[in-house]
């Protein structure tokens, strides 16, 4: 029998290797009964058989004989006189089937039926596209940059498919070059003018936990979970994390030693800060932990109000503000409390303390010795008892006491002014 090669008619079929066959038969079936319902107003009497390993197709028609006189369907019936001209052991009452040449359409059905089929392979390709990254959001895909514009990036995958990169989803220190490898992850997979659109994203936080899954073994087993993560791209993140075994320290195995683990991640998010913090349901220790590197003195929360006040020393008020504000941004989304930092008057004026050596020259040095054995190192800390207390304890008499504590007092009263 006459047939016709696909792979040579159909180029299409060339770049439908990821098409499964039974797909790609029965839209090669559908295309071909469609020309054949043109022509011969049914397509129940035909057969459309396809041979997808060799790229063959053959087109049978099924007709019953009939007596010569009889036929009432030319589709579905044949004259006795005809069907022996074919074969002459035919006899009436059986099927005579008969090829289809496909020529037999004419050029201009042929050319239409390519049309449809490239269209049809075409739609299948997109959705296979659209299915295999839909399967994929959330996850780590490596590109190859094969176009730089201003408002995104092409990136091309293995299979030469086209995924997107916008300028929203690069971090602001990101450069690129035409060849260059580059990691980012699934963010949505959407349709745009009938044609599959990839975007990928460098600046989710999905990322960031995807990037620790690959560096961090104990995430990748489940051992330690990432509870949160909030990023301000290319300045600094925070990621709350918890073990489900006792024996390992989340933040330690996240870092690694001396760093191991996180220098990789931070290499790639062109030097972005990473604090790594230990989560804890104590709303007041995460708020401590979220505001890393600075050292709260004290807090007030208000946890209806889901707002705290926190009080630092002078120099680590900046730290816990961060860079244009970034630090406590995130910390404020981390912990989902809106957070407002203070100089901690009152801690500074506490903590300001002389020590006793320095004041030598107006009190003996026996006295000194006296006080220090009774562990008062420091004015404040002389200070911080009563004269009662110290004649008590020390062998000093009242009136030295009095004397001491008056000097000291006035060391801290001249400061005030």
């Amino acid at each position: 029998m006459a047939s016709i090669n696909l792979i040579e008619s159909f180029t299409e079929f060339k770049e439908a290797e990821n098409i499964d066959r039974p797909t790609l038969m029965k839209v090669l079936e559908d295309v071909f009964k469609t020309l054949l319902r043109k022509k011969y107003g049914s397509d129940e009497n035909f057969d459309v058989i396809v041979n997808t390993e060799k790229g063959d197709l053959e087109i049978l028609r099924r007709r019953t004989i009939v007596t010569d006189g009889e036929v009432e369907d030319d589709n579905a019936q044949i004259a006795y006189s005809e069907a022996i001209l074919v074969e002459p052991d035919y006899q009436v009452g059986e099927d005579l089937y008969e090829e289809v040449e496909i020529q037999d359409f004419g050029r201009r059905a042929i050319l239409a039926a390519k049309q449809t089929l490239s269209a049809r392979i075409g739609d299948l390709k997109k959705n296979i596209l659209v299915k295999k990254y839909a399967d994929r959001v959330g996850e780590i895909v490596t590109g190859e940059v094969y176009q730089v514009w201003k408002k995104e990036v092409l990136l091309l995958d293995d299979e030469r498919n086209e995924l997107i990169l916008p300028k929203s989803e690069q971090i602001p220190t990101d450069y690129f070059k035409k060849g260059e490898n580059v990691r980012a992850v699934v963010k949505k997979v959407e349709m745009k003018n009938n044609a599959p659109l990839i975007i990928l994203s460098r600046t989710h936080p999905t990322f960031l936990a995807k990037l620790l899954e690959i560096e961090v073994p104990e995430i990748f087993d489940g051992l330690i979970v990432i509870k949160k993560i909030v990023r301000e791209p290319g300045e600094r993140a925070k990621v709350a994390v918890e073990s489900y075994d006792d024996r390992i320290d989340p933040v330690g195995a996240c870092v690694g030693m001396k760093g191991s683990r996180i220098h990789g991640i931070v290499r790639e998010l062109r030097n972005e800060n990473i604090d790594i913090i230990n989560y804890t349901a104590n709303i007041q220790l995460l708020i401590q932990r979220a505001l890393t590197p600075a050292r709260i003195s004290r807090m007030e929360v208000d946890n209806e109000n889901k707002y705290a006040s926190v009080y630092l020393k002078a120099d680590q008020v900046s730290l816990a503000i961060g860079k244009k504000g970034v630090n406590i941004k995130l910390a404020c989304e981390l912990t989902g409390y809106e957070i407002d930092v203070f100089r901690d008057e009152e801690q500074e004026q506490t903590e300001f303390d002389i020590d006793l050596e320095e004041f030598s020259d107006e009190i003996e040095e026996w006295v000194l010795d006296e006080l220090k054995r009774i562990g008062c190192d420091t004015a404040r800390s002389v200070l911080d008892l009563t004269v009662e207390e110290l004649v008590r304890r020390s062998d000093l008499e009242e009136e030295t006491v009095k004397d001491i504590r008056r000097i000291l007092q006035e060391e801290f009263d001249k400061d005030k002014e």
